[in-house]
């Protein structure tokens, strides 16, 4: 990727208290040419100062770190920024996504992994007008490839092409997959508007499903479909949701 092709340069700051993790992530970040790393911070109150001085595009930030912890320096600081956490802890990830954390990557993590996180970003940073791209490279990069969510008194990392549904709970929504149920406190809408549209459709104000695990619609009355997913499991689509599926279906 080549500041050539046409994207900007977004500014970066590594604020992590593990120097082997820095310098990993100094190596990794050198050969992306539309990323400058202008610093890095090894405590929390640096963390805050080079944030609120710098003002950068993005932020790697350790959840832990020597007085605040990373959670901690989101709601000190003022200046926005697009944020992916790095920690060798994943009972935070939930807490991450509700500050409006882009990725959460649980060290130690590859270069790979990390470039993945990266398209994700890019795609926020065009928005933004801090890179520039198009909109139709920037869609399919800026959905979620996978949740997390609770279970079993941990963490998970749910890979969305295994999810049947999400269903809308007094607490926050339950992640249906075809062998197991986990919780999270995400609204279905702050769900939803990390999902594709064209492979997860809103069938009811408590419903999502995903396209690719239903196995039949029916006409239920004159207005509403009844879904069957491949699950065994059935629903019955709103009046909103139903029309959301006939122009699907074309």
């Amino acid at each position: 990727m080549n500041a050539s092709d046409g994207f900007g340069v977004a500014r970066v700051l590594i604020c992590e208290d593990e120097p082997l993790a820095v310098r990993a992530l100094r190596e990794y970040l050198k050969d992306v040419d539309w990323i400058e790393v202008v610093g890095d911070a090894r405590n929390g109150s640096d963390a805050v100062r080079l944030i609120q001085k710098l003002e950068p595009d993005l932020v790697f930030l350790d959840v832990r770190m020597p007085g605040l912890t990373g959670l901690e320096v989101l709601e000190t600081i003022t200046h926005h920024a697009a944020v992916i956490f790095t920690t060798a802890y994943d009972e935070y990830a939930l807490s991450a996504f509700e500050f409006g954390a882009l990725d959460y990557l649980v060290k130690p993590f590859g270069k790979d992994r990390l470039m993945e996180s990266l398209d994700r970003v890019r795609v926020r940073l065009v928005g933004e007008g801090v890179t520039k791209g198009t909109g139709r490279e920037g869609a399919a990069a800026y959905y979620a490839s996978r949740l997390f969510a609770g279970y079993r008194g941990g963490i998970v990392p749910i890979p969305v092409e295994k999810i049947v549904r999400i269903d809308a709970t007094s607490g926050g929504t339950s992640i249906v997959t075809d062998g197991a149920t986990f919780s999270s406190d995400t609204s279905l809408g702050e769900i939803q508007e990390r999902l594709n549209p064209r492979e997860f459709i809103r069938v009811h104000r408590g419903h999502i499903v995903n396209l690719s695990h239903v196995g039949k619609i029916e006409k239920y009355d004159e207005r509403r479909f009844l879904i069957r997913l491949d699950d065994g499991s059935r629903l019955v689509a709103s009046r909103r949701g139903s029309k959301a599926l006939r122009e699907l279906m074309g």
